[in-house]
This record gives structure tokens, C-alpha cells and sequence, in this order.
């Protein structure tokens, strides 16, 4: 259940195409083979309403957090964080060497205890992979 969430400043709309934020996001975290590709999501979420620092409406932020299910150890979470985060790091730099800009990355462990999930995307994934 690796489930990525991107808050974004509104005024990054004409600086990023969030479309490909999200695949790339999506593509890092496939690559890391430690989430079940079937359980990956990754979704935007514009901040219309926003204050950054001293209050200049030029600024702009892009806050991602990871919300994932228990067991993962934590050199495996942290290895597979830093590869997530090179990526978006990566991608982001025109925005960076453009305006100032503030990026940030959070992991979240969900209490198996009091996380609830259905899904049937895995069984479909495995049966397509099976029948070619």
C-alpha cells in the first residue's frame, strides 16, 4: 500500500506539468522493487490557499508523503526513499534554479491494526502477467 500524496502550491501549475510529477513518482517507486507495483498510488493535490516563509506569493512548495503498510525494515524504507526522492529531486530542478522553492518528503507506517484496504488490482496484474 505505498500510496504517495503530493500537496502543491497552486502557482507551480505553470511551471510543472503534475501529470509527469505523478508518473515519475510512480516510476521511481516500481524501480525500488520494494512496493508491490499493484498497490502503488500516487496523487496531486493543489493547495489553491497557501503562506510560504515572509509571505511572497512567488514562492512555491511541492510536501509529498508516503502512507505504507508495516514491515518493511528501515534500511529498506530509507533506500527506497532516497531513490523516490533523487527522482522528484531530480526532475524538479528547473523549478529550483527558476524560483525559490521548497521540497519535502515524508514516510508514513499505517498501523496494520487499524488500516483497512480492498483491492483487486494485484490478482489482476498477476493473471495478466500469467497469460501473457
Amino acid at each position: 500500500m505505498p500510496h504517495f500524496t503530493i500537496e502543491y502550491s497552486a502557482n507551480l501549475d505553470d511551471r510543472l506539468d503534475m501529470g509527469a510529477v505523478c508518473e515519475i513518482v510512480r516510476k521511481a517507486a516500481a524501480e525500488t522493487g520494494v512496493f508491490p507495483v499493484g498497490g502503488i498510488r500516487v496523487r496531486a493535490i493543489k493547495c489553491e490557499h497557501y503562506a510560504i516563509a515572509d509571505g511572497r506569493t512567488d514562492y512555491g512548495f511541492l510536501s509529498m508523503l508516503l502512507r505504507l503498510g508495516e514491515g518493511r525494515d528501515l534500511a529498506t524504507r530509507k533506500k527506497a526513499g532516497e531513490h523516490v526522492f533523487r527522482a522528484l529531486s531530480g526532475h524538479l530542478d528547473p523549478v529550483f534554479a527558476a524560483s525559490k522553492f521548497a521540497l519535502s518528503f515524508d514516510m508514513q507506517i499505517n498501523d496494520k491494526e487499524t488500516s483497512w484496504k480492498r483491492n483487486n488490482i494485484h490478482d489482476a496484474l498477476k493473471a495478466e502477467a500469467a497469460h501473457g
